[in-house]
């Protein structure tokens, strides 16, 4: 599995613009899954970076889980309203793997609240989805030039310039 601190250390620049991106928009990203007739799916999800894991979770019982539980393929984009995108953007490929430690989701639960005060100590989770990373890209606008970084796992970046 790819770690988050991994992830870092071979796309540093693609790990810096997501989390800008993360942070500027509130933590907010668009999560893309499949649903079950085979169509896609674009929710809102506040994903986390914790104990170097990138954690995917949200209100349990929700369809986009219910997607991942079938299929754990996702991409998840940096939320943007830019259409020049002038900040840039990213999306982070990959699956999920559902972590059922229980002291994990303990762990997980208080940080939150100390994060955000929001309250789920104490509750059982009914899935704890963490991305294990197989791509990522960037797309900045650079001089009137779009500049594409892209990752994937031991290649490095490697960036496309369009004119």
């Amino acid at each position: 599995m790819t770690s988050w601190s991994r992830f870092t250390e071979e796309a540093p620049h693609v790990a810096e613009i997501f989390l800008r991106r993360h942070r500027a928009a509130g933590n907010l990203c668009m999560l893309g899954t499949l649903r079950s007739d085979g169509y896609p799916r674009i929710s809102p999800v506040e994903p986390r970076i914790f104990e170097d894991y990138l954690v995917i979770v949200g209100m349990p019982g929700t369809t986009k889980f219910r997607d991942l539980a079938r299929d754990p393929r996702f991409c998840l984009h940096t939320a943007t309203v830019d259409t020049n995108v002038g900040d840039g953007d990213a999306k982070l490929f990959g699956t999920v793997v559902d972590l059922s430690d229980r002291d994990l989701h303990a762990r997980f639960a208080q940080h939150l609240f100390d994060e955000s005060e929001f309250d789920i100590r104490g509750q059982e989770f009914d899935h704890f989805y963490v991305a294990d990373l197989t791509g990522a890209s960037t797309v900045e606008l650079i001089d009137n030039r779009l500049d594409i970084t892209i990752w994937k796992p031991t290649e490095g970046e490697r960036v496309v310039h369009k004119d």
